[in-house]
């Protein structure tokens, strides 16, 4: 467990002996940036019918189920295992609504072990513009939202991954080089070269984001 904290080491070892208070506290310090991955990589035709929470509470439940091969083997820190078991549900249920439509545009699968789907540059350009409510800034907003989601589109499938990773879903650099299976300096340099050629792009747009 030499991925872990020595405090995350502790809890597994009491879920080891049978602790379900340690299993639910294992679960609950990593819920928030759980439901953060689901909310990104959620495919936006099934936002209306599937709720991040109840993928959380499933992925919490199969989490129960697995955590002895987890115990057995934990190769990669205990957070990434957590993902991967979320993203696995995530695929799950995007294969179940999708179905062929898998394949469109609409869906981009995530270059990570094959398992997760990526972060789309629709979710990526809506985390960027936030949340407004307000009818005039409609049109300026879907017009930004387009400008957004080309300028994202133009990255390297991996530098987009990154991007995600990093700027997005708050991994740390060890994180996201872990995840990917890359080099920790690898994983900087695309990083700062994806943020260089997003932030170009932001630069030219009228107003900048502040306005939206």
């Amino acid at each position: 467990m030499d991925n872990n904290s020595a405090d995350t080491a502790r809890l597994l070892e009491r879920a080891r002996s049978g602790d379900q208070a340690a299993v639910n506290e294992i679960f609950t310090r990593h819920r928030a940036r759980l439901r953060r991955m689901v909310e990104l990589r959620l495919d936006r035709r099934l936002q209306a019918r599937i709720d991040a929470s109840d993928v959380i509470q499933e992925a919490y439940v199969e989490t129960v189920r697995r955590l002895d091969e987890y115990l057995r083997d934990p190769a990669y820190p205990l957070f990434l295992w957590l993902r991967l078991i979320v993203g696995e549900r995530l695929l799950k249920l995007h294969r179940h609504h999708l179905g062929t439509q898998m394949r469109d545009a609409g869906l981009e699968v995530s270059i990570y072990r094959g398992a997760l789907p990526a972060a789309s540059s629709a979710a990526l350009a809506a985390q960027l513009l936030g949340k407004h409510t307000s009818p005039t800034q409609a049109v300026l907003r879907a017009e930004r939202m387009l400008r957004l989601q080309e300028a994202l589109n133009t990255l390297d499938p991996m530098d987009r991954e990154v991007l995600s990773l990093r700027h997005f879903e708050e991994m740390t650099l060890a994180e996201t080089a872990l995840a990917l299976e890359i080099e920790e300096p690898a994983a900087a340099k695309r990083y700062i070269r994806a943020l260089k050629r997003l932030k170009a792009v932001l630069a030219t747009m009228p107003g900048g984001l502040e306005d939206g």
